[in-house]
């Protein structure tokens, strides 16, 4: 498992709007470039995470965008799982109930690599946007 460009930028955006977090909106272009991230990939982000419910977004002159909850309770596994999908380590563990494979039942390895998912996602949901704000 291999967390993309498109899953750290979405955690960088969400901190961003934590750590500016005064009820007003942001500008997509002020995040963009304290984050350097493009406008253009901003835009596929904060889509994907504004269909999730993670964020507030108007349009027109004073719009932008801001958190939909409190840093508290935005969890950053459920904020990667929304822009990556599956955080499994190996293809037949990806489904939610680990039975993807049809052979799960006589592989050896079946539950190594459940025992890895687990213990991936459990750090992950571990923290909140409020926990990666206290480190900064």
């Amino acid at each position: 498992m291999k967390i993309s460009t498109k899953g750290r930028y979405a955690l960088k955006v969400m901190l961003d709007l934590a750590l500016h977090n005064n009820g007003e909106y942001i500008a997509a272009k002020d995040i963009s470039s304290r984050q350097g991230i493009t406008p253009k990939y901003m835009e596929q982000i904060i889509s994907a995470l504004s269909k999730a419910g993670y964020l507030d977004s108007m349009r027109g002159s004073n719009g932008g965008h801001r958190l939909s909850k409190a840093p508290s309770d935005i969890n950053v596994g459920d904020i990667l799982r929304t822009t990556e999908g599956s955080l499994a380590s190996v293809e037949c563990t990806a489904d939610s109930e680990g039975l993807s494979c049809p052979l799960a039942s006589e592989c050896s390895t079946a539950i190594f690599w459940q025992g890895l998912d687990k213990v991936i996602n459990e750090y992950i949901d571990s923290f909140t946007l409020q926990d990666l704000l206290g480190q900064q």
